[in-house]
C-alpha cells in the first residue's frame, strides 16, 4: 500500500460484551418504531436539530471519501409551494397511468396518492443531491465514484438521526425531478435523489397496516 498521511485510530469506548449487546439491541429497538409520516404539524423544529442530523450525514463512507452529496434545506413558504406543484404535476401523471397496474397494486396498502399537502405543511424539506462531480474542494470538479451507494449510506444516517431526535420523516422520490435544481438552484452536475420532509406528526397521522409488516431476521439474513 502507498505511504499516506494518517492518524492514529481514535478508540472506541471500552465496553463489555454485554453492554455492546445492549447499546446495539436499544438503537435497534428505537429504529423498529421509525415510520413514514404523511400528516405533519406546522410546529417548528429547530434549525440545531436538522443541523445535527445532517452533520450526522456528512459522516458517512463514501467512495474514495469524494462526499457526493449536497442537501438543500427548504423552509421559505414560496419554495415549498414551488416544489408542492412540481410535484404533485408529476404525481397525477403518475398515478393516472404511468406507473403501471402493478406499481400502483403495490402502492394501495398504503393509501398513496397524488396530493402532497404536507409539502407545504411540514416545516422542512430536504432536498437530496448527488453529485456526479466535485469533491471535497469547492472548486474540485472531477469525478466521483460510488455515488448512488454514498449518497444513499448518507441519507440513512439522516432519517436515523432525526428519529432520534423524535422528529418525524417521509422521503419522497417522485420521478423526474429536475425541477429541484432550479428551486433549489443547484448546478447541472447534481441530480436530484429524494425529499426528506421533516417535522412533527400531525393530530391526524396514522399508520397503515401494511407498513407494520417487516421480514423477519431470518429471511433478510444468511450466516455463512
Amino acid at each position: 500500500m502507498p505511504k499516506v498521511d494518517a492518524l492514529p485510530w481514535q478508540p472506541y469506548p471500552i465496553l463489555s460484551d454485554a453492554e455492546r449487546i445492549a447499546r446495539a439491541t436499544a438503537f435497534s429497538e428505537t429504529m423498529k418504531s421509525r415510520r413514514s409520516c404523511r400528516a405533519f404539524s406546522e410546529e417548528p423544529v429547530p434549525r440545531e436539530v436538522i443541523e445535527a442530523g445532517l452533520t450526522a450525514a456528512g459522516s458517512a463512507p463514501s467512495g474514495a471519501n469524494r462526499q457526493p452529496w449536497h442537501f438543500a434545506v427548504v423552509s421559505s413558504t414560496e419554495a415549498k409551494c414551488a416544489i408542492r406543484i412540481a410535484v404533485e404535476e408529476e404525481e397525477r401523471a403518475f398515478y393516472d397511468g404511468r406507473a403501471g397496474s402493478e406499481w400502483l397494486d403495490a402502492l394501495w396498502p398504503l393509501g398513496t396518492g397524488a396530493d402532497k399537502p404536507y409539502l407545504e405543511m411540514a416545516p422542512w424539506l430536504i432536498v437530496v443531491f448527488a453529485q456526479r462531480r466535485g469533491g471535497t474542494d469547492p472548486d474540485d470538479l472531477k469525478q466521483n465514484y460510488y455515488v448512488t451507494e454514498s449518497v444513499g449510506l448518507a441519507c440513512g444516517l439522516l432519517l436515523a438521526a432525526l428519529h432520534q431526535a423524535g422528529v418525524a420523516t417521509l422521503v419522497h422520490t417522485a420521478n423526474p425531478m429536475r425541477f429541484l435544481n432550479r428551486v433549489c438552484r443547484r448546478p447541472d452536475h447534481e441530480k436530484p435523489v429524494m425529499v426528506i420532509v421533516a417535522g412533527y406528526p400531525g393530530a391526524d397521522a396514522s399508520i397503515p397496516a401494511h407498513a407494520l409488516e417487516k421480514k423477519s431476521l431470518e429471511q433478510i439474513a444468511t450466516w455463512l
